[in-house]
């Protein structure tokens, strides 16, 4: 939430505002958490945090926000929740099919991802499309980490000697088809690891057919993500939707050569540093990991290709979109930032 102080020269100051419940303390220098309310969940953010906000602009980067509070600026990351929906449980459909088209016709301004996320916003939602804007993501979080090579010696793994794919097991993401082509590819100077769990209350339940020689690692740590992505001959992420695609970014930005859906924002996103596969077609999928696997100059030109294209997207170009949104909205008539 903002409100009036001094930032950048700028008269305004920020707070974050939390339930009781929050299960990881964020540790900001510039920007203070204040624990607000007595509820959790969707009743806190629709009945609480209006009352907690009701003096200042609020920001609200995760696609949803009270939608009582119309001085707001929303992030609405995809339309995954319609152009994916049997991806998702009921529950979650009804209440962001619910939610979405309402709250991006009321707040301030919207922001998105990518152009592909707009334009399905404005398809999907009927919000107008000058109300909306692109606002990229950033790859520094990865850059700055450590990477925690144990788990290469853990699963006895060793430099470029593996394919990888990272995410989560939500049916969006295509691991089923990974899991056939792997078994079509059936290369031998390759192992294959899996990372990544399933969240069954967002996501409908979904059943991974891995063959028993893949390594399935579930879970793993930002320092571990790291090290797979240094060490791995390519990533792969077949996904049939996305808003953005976070993790072929970080990994183009470790050096890891990539292959990608080429369907929604990916070729936005990924651009000429990637090799695009039919996240239909299975043949079309191991054909293409063949392809990369069995090409070392192919590997080299997508890694170059991959850490240039990479390093257009970062974390203080993002903030200072999303701030100069902020000084927008706050300048308009009808906003009180204060």
């Amino acid at each position: 939430m903002i409100s009036k102080g001094y930032i950048d020269d700028t008269k305004y100051s920020f707070k974050m505002l939390a339930p009781r419940n929050i299960k990881m303390t964020p540790e900001f220098k510039n920007i203070p958490l204040k624990v607000v309310g007595h509820l959790k969940g969707i009743f806190w953010e629709q009945l609480e945090l209006p009352f907690f906000s009701r003096d200042g602009l609020l920001i609200n980067f995760c696609n949803s926000a009270p939608l009582v509070k119309t001085n707001s600026i929303v992030t609405i990351h995809d339309a995954s929740v319609y152009g994916v929906s049997s991806a998702y449980s009921k529950k979650f459909q009804l209440w962001y099919k619910f939610l979405l088209p309402i709250l991006g016709r009321r707040v301030k301004k919207v922001i998105t991802d990518s152009s592909f996320s707009k334009n399905e916003i404005v398809h999907y939602c009927a919000i107008p499309s000058n109300k909306i804007d692109v606002v990229y993501l950033g790859r520094d979080h990865i850059c700055n980490i450590k990477p925690d090579n144990k788990i290469l010696d853990k699963y006895k793994l060793g430099k470029k000697t593996f394919l990888l794919a990272v995410s989560s097991m939500n049916p969006n993401k295509n691991f089923h088809s990974i899991a056939k082509a792997i078994k079509l590819l059936k290369h031998e100077n390759y192992k294959f690891v899996v990372a990544g769990e399933s969240n069954s209350t967002i996501f409908n339940t979904y059943e991974e057919a891995f063959a028993a020689d893949v390594i399935k690692l579930g879970f793993v740590t930002d320092c571990e993500l790291k090290a797979l992505y240094e060490n791995a001959s390519c990533f792969i992420y077949p996904s049939f939707y996305e808003g953005f695609g976070l993790p072929p970014v970080e990994a183009m930005a470790c050096g890891c050569p990539v292959i990608v859906s080429d369907r929604a924002s990916l070729p936005e996103v990924c651009g000429d540093a990637a090799l695009y596969c039919n996240p239909y077609d299975v043949n079309d999928i191991a054909l293409k990991m063949k392809q990369l696997l069995d090409d070392q100059v192919l590997q080299e030109s997508l890694r170059k290709q991959g850490l240039k294209r990479a390093e257009t997207y970062n974390w203080e170009s993002c903030a200072k979109k999303v701030f100069s949104h902020i000084t927008e909205v706050c300048s308009g008539e009808n906003c009180h930032c204060s």
